[in-house]
């Protein structure tokens, strides 16, 4: 277990983030936290070693102010959790710039930011930075268009920056699959979304996530099921096929559902 350590989690508030920091958070780890969330105030019942921020990560701002508030706790950053995202669940058939902008701004502009500050920060002193990517942003799924593009450009990032970033930094991305948190109920805008194939915990992904950066992981896949799904669909294309053509069905179930509540509504 990561124990004595100072650490910055984002996205603290919910799903994998909170279970994350509940696990980190524990007074035998003796770790100093800053746990950062637009809505903390969800938040109760951590001790003094646990340091509740409110921001806005899909801003500079935000996420500037998060690392000074930082400093202010500890000296340095030993973990650098960035969990902060958010999905949309529809059909990608609209004009709506800003909409494109708010997902990427938070999901994909705020971790390449904070890669920037945390290198800044650590001056060659050792350090290590998490990214929650998705499974998705290896495979992307009817439905989540705009949401799996927002994790393939942060997959494609990761790759450059292990080459060039130095030695002192140790990064490990996670690829977690469909979790059972409010992450579908937000990217549903009130609308039940029926979750992809297969699901897991917040709790499995929150240990699988912790035990890959005590091991200094470059890769983390919380799901046992995902790599040898993967490598079916790759060998097998029909397969793969047929998965997409179900998560599909969904969308258009989903699509029609919403429809009829809003025409009662």
């Amino acid at each position: 277990m990561i124990q004595q350590s100072n650490i910055v989690i984002t996205g603290a508030s919910s799903g994998i983030g909170k279970a994350i920091l509940e696990m980190l958070a524990k007074p035998e780890n003796d770790n100093r936290i800053v746990a950062a969330s637009r809505s903390i105030g969800k938040l109760q019942g951590f001790g003094e070693n646990v340091v509740l921020f409110p921001c806005d990560l899909s801003t500079q701002e935000g996420v500037d102010a998060l690392f000074r508030k930082a400093t202010e706790v500890f000296e340095k950053i030993d973990i650098l959790i960035c969990n902060a995202g958010a999905p949309y669940y529809e059909r990608y058939d609209y004009e709506d710039w800003d909409r494109i902008e708010r997902i990427f701004s938070l999901n994909t502009f705020s971790c390449m930011y904070s890669y920037s500050k945390y290198l800044n920060h650590l001056k060659g002193r050792d350090g290590q930075l998490v990214f929650t990517i998705s499974a998705m942003g290896e495979m992307a799924l009817p439905g989540y268009a705009l949401y799996a593009a927002t994790k393939f450009a942060m997959k494609g990032f990761q790759q450059a920056i292990r080459i060039e970033s130095p030695k002192n930094l140790s990064i490990t991305c996670v690829y977690p699959v469909s979790t059972k948190t409010n992450f579908f109920e937000v990217g549903g805008a009130g609308h039940k979304v029926e979750q992809p194939f297969p699901v897991q915990t917040a709790e499995a992904v929150a240990k699988a996530t912790i035990r890959g950066v005590e091991r200094r992981r470059k890769q983390v896949y919380p799901c046992p099921v995902y790599l040898p799904s993967r490598f079916l669909m790759n060998v097998l294309p029909p397969v793969r096929s047929l998965y997409l053509r179900s998560q599909h069905r969904m969308l258009l179930r989903f699509l029609e559902r919403k429809q009829n509540e809003e025409r009662k509504a």
